[in-house]
């Protein structure tokens, strides 16, 4: 079977091996899809946390039973499914809170190790989710709109609520999509003017600002001086994400869902004068990646115009620099396989 492998930053290479033979436990896999996400787009630029080379990259998997035995979920050769990518412990502190996601062993596939970029794969039966109703792009779909659905139950919102979503990729937009419809009034924040369209005539936000100098009083003449009840990072960028408690209401919460590599600073007299409630979001659990599966299947999502470029595997990597740069107006990048 074919497969493309990272072998080190700035190069993918595509080979050759024998498909793997699945274990007890385990289903074996014909993968269908692949989406391509900002941690793949680090790890080819070099600058991912927790990564090693070379390595095979995919964990936005949309799969088809190929072989399994006898399971609880009554799946069966030729269903079309989620494939759930964290590797997790099931006894440990987290685990045991059902916090499978912030697993102290937490292991995910195409990151700390290989992932699904490859045309058959093995995975156990308990990471996979029936999706008979969903097409391979909206289960390619499932695992990064999981992580924002994951952080708008972590932020508790509250219908009515006024929030601001710093950064209009493919994870902020998905989240908006779910806090629209958890009833709260979402303002977009980004320095990319297309995007900012996007959020407002796709995702039906209610207002987007770009950021710069004047985004803090725009927010303010926009919710009346009392800026946002939650505010959530979807950057990954540390002056963003430094940023981020300036358009926070007092008394507010600020979600961290993108990830940087190094320290953040934040002024502690601002921040407590506020009583911040600061709140990490990391990865999706199983009621979060079933949530979203629900939503696809009442087609309350726009995957049409959200997946912006899709190529077969053995044009992926001619095309894989194209998708690093926001000119294309690259919102999400798909493989099939």
């Amino acid at each position: 079977m074919k497969y493309i492998v990272c072998e080190k930053p700035g190069e993918f290479i595509l080979k050759e091996k024998e498909a793997p033979i699945r274990k007890s436990g385990e289903a074996l896999l014909k993968i269908t899809q692949v989406g391509i996400c900002g941690t793949d787009l680090h790890a080819y630029g070099g600058n991912q946390a927790f990564f090693t080379y070379p390595r095979i990259l995919g964990h936005e998997i949309a799969a088809r039973v190929e072989e399994i035995g006898d399971n609880d979920k009554g799946l069966k050769t030729g269903d079309n499914v989620v494939l759930i990518p964290h590797l997790y412990c099931g006894i440990c502190v987290a685990c045991k809170q059902g916090k499978t996601n912030c697993c102290t062993s937490l292991e995910l596939y195409g990151i700390h190790t290989d992932g699904a970029m490859q045309e058959y794969f093995t995975a156990p039966v308990s990471l996979l989710l029936p999706a008979q109703k969903l097409t391979d792009s909206e289960i390619a779909l499932v695992e990064p709109l999981a992580i924002g659905a994951h952080a708008v139950r972590r932020a508790e919102l509250v219908a009515g609520e006024t929030i601001v979503v710093l950064g209009c990729g493919p994870i902020g937009l998905g989240l908006m999509k779910f806090a629209k419809l958890a009833g709260t009034k979402v303002i977009a924040l980004d320095l990319n003017q297309e995007r900012l369209d996007y959020a407002k005539n796709v995702m039906n936000v209610d207002h987007s600002v770009m950021a710069g100098e004047n985004a803090i009083n725009e927010l303010r003449e926009i919710t009346n001086g009392d800026m946002a009840i939650a505010v959530f990072d979807c950057t990954g960028h540390k002056g963003a994400m430094e940023s981020g408690p300036d358009y926070m209401a007092h008394g507010g919460r600020y979600i961290l869902v993108g990830l940087y590599k190094g320290s953040l600073s934040f002024d502690h007299p601002a921040i407590h004068k506020k009583e911040t409630t600061i709140i990490c979001s990391r990865n999706a659990a199983l009621e979060d990646f079933e949530y979203v599966v629900e939503v696809l299947e009442n087609g309350d999502f726009p995957t049409d115009s959200f997946i912006t470029h899709n190529v077969d595997f053995t044009e992926m990597i001619e095309n894989f620099d194209s998708w690093l740069d926001p000119a294309t107006g690259v919102i999400k990048a798909t493989v099939n396989f």
